[in-house]
């Protein structure tokens, strides 16, 4: 009896070892494989929630966790280029999934930062390719993903040029203690030829978590359907979300505002909005004098309501560019900082971006 009640008392945790050892780059990635994954695991995250994905350095323990992964789910070397050569050295056996490299979204061109039109080099950036990474075989159509076009939300000339312009309070998200002083690896990366920031369209989102889904269920086939499940909830759950933004975004379309690094073009591209500028590009530099001095002319002719500011660049160069000017600031976040890590992080993550965009450009 005593060796009987034994096996039993094992076997739940026979069970749980089967599911895969699954590691995540950074907080929005991390919260949608939490939402594949349910009740039968949690997965590890490398970078903690807000942390930079541009640049970060590893520690020992993440360097641990990171090659006992069976499965490793991450945005992609053209985000975090430094990552790259760790998962070749600690995980070569992990069987890795670059979301950016997954069919079925359509990618954005690297802008601009002063008049966001395309640069010369991306000019000719009609298609990323997506299908050339041969991941045909995650059967994504049958989430609906082609109808989650950006012209069906209304966006279309709201006439709101009568904003006025009351002083807008930074709402904290903590960015003062996200410093990058520490931080190994430098802004030295390339975002190749497209815009890597994909995680903030919630259609982009969708599509990634059918792949994680699969990928999951592959590995562990006796949970597959779980995995499934748990991939269209999450899918339908960010579809009403995405309902929701629109609508609450809709009557912002034609403001003009300055982003603070070029972080968050797939949100505006989703919702209809329209920056003027950033005052960084999309590796969120320190930007120079010039680009500075641009700005500063840029909004003596221009009817810009708001200037952002987010942990990568800070408060310092926003106030520069208002100074003197009726337009508001506030600070905007597309990494999660100051969220709670877990499979609701992301929701929220988007949730608060549109109530911050809604409460600059409106004047709340």
């Amino acid at each position: 009896m005593i060796r009987l009640l034994s096996l039993c008392a094992l076997a739940p945790t026979a069970a749980l070892a089967e599911v895969p050892r699954v590691m995540t780059d950074f907080a929005p990635i991390h919260s949608l494989t939490a939402q594949v994954m349910g009740d039968l695991g949690t997965p590890e995250v490398l970078l903690p929630p807000g942390a930079d994905p541009h640049d970060f350095a590893l520690r020992p323990s993440d360097a641990a966790k990171l090659g006992a992964a069976d499965l490793l789910f991450w945005t992609g070397p053209s985000l975090t280029p430094w990552l790259t050569d760790l998962i070749d050295t600690l995980a070569p056996n992990a069987t890795q999934t670059p979301l950016l490299a997954l069919a079925g979204w359509d990618s954005l061109p690297i802008r601009d930062i002063q008049t966001f039109t395309l640069s010369a080099a991306e000019d000719d950036h009609d298609d990323h390719g997506h299908d050339d990474h041969g991941h045909d075989d995650h059967g994504h159509d049958d989430h609906g993903h082609d109808d989650h076009g950006h012209d069906d939300h209304g966006h279309d000339d709201h006439g709101h040029d009568d904003h006025g312009h009351d002083d807008h309070g930074h709402d904290d998200h903590g960015h003062d203690d996200h410093g990058h002083d520490d931080h190994a690896h430098g802004h030295d990366h390339d975002h190749g030829d497209f815009d890597p920031h994909a995680w903030l369209d919630p259609s982009v989102a969708q599509v990634w978590l059918a792949a994680i889904a699969d990928q999951l269920g592959t590995a562990d086939p006796a949970n597959a359907a779980t995995y499934s499940a748990n991939a269209q909830a999450a899918i339908d759950r960010l579809a009403a979300l995405d309902a929701d933004l629109a609508a609450q975004l809709a009557p912002f379309a034609g403001l003009a505002y300055i982003l603070p690094h070029d972080g968050y073009q797939y949100f505006e591209t989703r919702y209809g909005l329209t920056a003027a500028g950033a005052i960084s590009g999309i590796d969120a530099r320190n930007p120079g004098p010039a680009q500075v001095a641009s700005l500063r002319d840029q909004m003596a002719d221009s009817n810009i309501v708001c200037v952002f500011s987010d942990a990568e660049i800070g408060d310092r160069w926003a106030n520069v560019v208002i100074e003197g000017t009726p337009a508001r600031t506030a600070q905007i976040d597309g990494v999660g900082l100051g969220l709670d890590s877990g499979p609701a992080l992301y929701d929220a993550l988007l949730r608060r971006l549109a109530d911050d965009f809604a409460s600059c450009l409106g004047g709340a």
